[in-house]
């Protein structure tokens, strides 16, 4: 065994692709010594590909409904329309909530809703999608909007009759900038068809990514972990993520995928069903930490922007991801619904104070950068003692 682990690690620090078969048996390993053979070697490669800087956001999350016609086996989130607890933004609502942002020095709003069949202007549900970025734009055009998942413009595209390319298009030329890599969940079908079966399958989720690619947007990617999902659908996921990134390069498209995002599975207060079945309520830090960095191992050469959750690992796991591969602490956020309501632990919003102070107490240099990783200069710093 100890062979195998070293030949497959020394391949990888030598960047060479390792296979399908080579990530799950790395996934398998339950050996401490073996464990941390995995995470040195993530942690070297994040080295090569990115550097020792550690990168943050400030953005802000505008889930602008969640009501949703769908019905998600770990979403604790939607609602029905008449139900208690149900809510759709106005647009002086969302418009304060962008000022506040702004005001707090954002640079990015996060927008995402449920699946609300009544969000139509004239009978349009792109209209509707529109207005929401443009009456955002209007009052404040230098905010990135990082918008609307696959599964939004399937919805979208399947309500007004119309193309994915022609979603993403009209939407780019109001002032999207780039597209969360959401409602992936796991790129596996039979395990979509058990957690969620209303969603789109594997193949729209690869195929909306691809268009968005092609037309000039860039976008995100992820992939919820913890749940049913086997060893070999996760590396499946990884493979489907770095073909996108493969097609988006060999083909000159003018974008890509720009960060890989694990999700952990949260089930505290998520529909029952899942939660039973998973048989616990709150990530294992030890799971996602080897996940996070056969992650960097698999898909470093392609995607080199690696990023925890510490909404659903906490602060202090997100931390220790940052030794097993990841690059980037992620943003913000100033206010997080989805994951807090299925019972996250992290918090719902994070201090720009708080994030630096995690990186710097990991003797590593804190970097400001916007959303699709261009750094923002004036708050670059540099290595400090603690």
């Amino acid at each position: 065994m100890a062979k195998q682990l070293d030949a497959i690690l020394q391949q990888a620090q030598q960047q060479e692709p390792i296979s399908r078969e080579q990530g799950e048996w790395l996934l398998t390993q339950t050996d401490t010594v073996a464990k941390e053979a995995i995470k040195e070697t993530a942690d070297q490669l994040r080295q090569k590909q990115v550097g020792e800087t550690v990168t943050y956001v400030i953005n802000r999350n505008i889930n602008f409904t969640n009501i949703c016609e769908q019905h998600c086996s770990f979403c604790a989130f939607r609602r029905d329309a008449e139900s208690e607890g149900a809510y759709w933004l106005n647009w002086e609502e969302i418009l304060d909530k962008t000022a506040d942002a702004v005001q707090r020095g954002a640079t990015e709003i996060c927008m995402q809703g449920g699946l609300n069949p009544q969000a139509k202007i004239n009978g349009s549900t792109l209209a509707y999608y529109q207005q929401l970025v443009t009456t955002i734009k209007a009052a404040f055009p230098d905010i990135h909007l990082h918008g609307f998942s696959p599964q939004e413009i399937q919805f979208i595209a399947r309500e007004d009759e119309i193309s994915y390319e022609t979603v993403i298009g009209e939407l780019k030329a109001v002032g999207v900038g780039s597209m969360p890599g959401t409602a992936a969940e796991i790129l596996d079908d039979r395990a979509r068809k058990i957690i969620c079966p209303e969603k789109i399958n594997t193949q729209t989720w690869l195929d909306i990514i691809s268009t968005a690619h092609r037309v000039g947007m860039p976008t995100t990617s992820t992939m919820l972990s913890g749940h049913i999902e086997t060893p070999a659908q996760q590396i499946h996921h990884f493979q489907q993520l770095r073909s996108l990134q493969e097609k988006a390069i060999q083909n000159n498209y003018p974008a890509g995928i720009t960060e890989f995002i694990l999700l952990p599975f949260v089930g505290e207060d998520a529909p029952q069903p899942l939660r039973q079945r998973v048989g616990r309520d709150q990530p294992v830090l030890e799971d996602a930490l080897l996940l996070t960095a056969v992650a960097r191992i698999y898909l470093g050469n392609w995607i080199t922007n690696h990023q925890p959750s510490w909404v659903k690992l906490g602060l202090a796991g997100a931390k220790e991801a940052l030794k097993w591969g990841c690059n980037d602490i992620g943003g913000t956020l100033m206010e997080e619904h989805i994951t807090t309501m299925a019972g996250a632990k992290g918090g719902t919003g994070m201090a720009v104070s708080d994030l630096q102070n995690a990186i710097r107490q990991m003797g590593r240099p804190y970097q400001q950068r916007n959303t699709i990783y261009e750094p923002i200069v004036q708050n670059a710093n540099t290595l400090e003692k603690v």
